[in-house]
């Protein structure tokens, strides 16, 4: 048996980079004390969040700085993680063009990247979406990334599984409900849909889910918190709950895969001749 232990981080990150790098070291080395080979962190923990989305202006401050894949923010990253995979997101450019990407990375480098593919809440105003779902070997397997919105879409999860994706770290600033909020996060209805995504995720595609969250606030917008790791049935191994913190999980990948996928193995019994698309307007 061999046990990888896991940890999905619910933490505030907002446009300073030193107080990132800060908080990015504590969680490495909270995670580094029990053992944890993989650490998710939120999705724009390098720079914020788009604030000119939540706030009535649009100076300078209303857009995250650029990160280079090959720049010296991922490469200080890098040497934090040192020998942990560190999952977070980031403000990434290509030609000009702006992406809400992931990154994963190890004291290596950059080991993967991931660009958004779909955009609540008007961030087509200000992103590019990004056209593919790869997954990718790692020290603790091979992983996928998802970022948000994407987990709201079976078809993402499912083509990561499809392409031999064992754990899939999904980051997210999911904000609680505008027009119908809850004074207790935990009640509010966008908590609910977010929990509801990260398990039934990792129940239709036996796969080890791990859930990254913003916590408290950033403009108007409040974050549900909510980090996770949900096991290949479906089953909620950790959680941060409302709080920040980080939910750590150990596990046997392997055998929780090889368990789940037994007697009902959902990507083996797909019928996808069946499953013609059609648009019932």
């Amino acid at each position: 048996m061999t046990i990888t232990h896991l940890a999905a981080a619910s933490a505030s990150f907002g446009r300073d980079l030193d107080e990132a790098y800060a908080l990015i070291a504590r969680l490495v080395s909270q995670a580094r004390a029990q053992d944890v080979r993989l650490l998710a962190l939120p999705e724009a923990a390098l720079g914020g969040y788009l604030s000119t989305l939540h706030t009535d202006g649009d100076g300078a401050d209303s857009l995250p700085p650029i990160i280079d894949l090959d720049g010296p923010e991922l490469r200080k990253v890098a040497g934090i993680a040192g020998d942990m995979t560190l999952v977070l997101g980031f403000c990434e450019a290509d030609a000009g063009v702006r992406y809400n990407s992931a990154a994963a990375v190890t004291g290596d480098g950059v080991i993967g990247v991931h660009r958004k593919v779909h955009q609540p809440l008007g961030e087509n105003l200000y992103y590019e979406a990004g056209e593919v779902f790869r997954a990718f070997d790692t020290p603790v397997g091979r992983v996928g990334m998802l970022i948000c919105y994407d987990k709201a879409f079976p078809e993402a999860a499912r083509a990561l599984a499809l392409d031999g994706a064992e754990v899939v770290a999904c980051i997210s600033a999911w904000p609680s409900s505008r027009t119908a909020g809850a004074t207790d996060i935990a009640e509010d209805r966008w908590t609910k849909r977010f929990n509801l995504f990260d398990q039934a995720r990792a129940l239709e595609n036996q796969i080890v889910w791990v859930a990254a969250n913003q916590v408290g606030t950033f403009g108007s917008m409040r974050f549900v918190s909510h980090a996770k790791i949900v096991g290949p049935g479906g089953d909620v191994l950790a959680t941060t709950g409302s709080e920040a913190g980080l939910a750590v999980a150990g596990i046997d990948i392997d055998e929780a895969l090889e368990t789940a996928r037994r007697s009902m193995f959902h990507l083996r019994d797909r019928r996808p001749d069946t499953y013609a698309e059609r648009v019932h307007a």
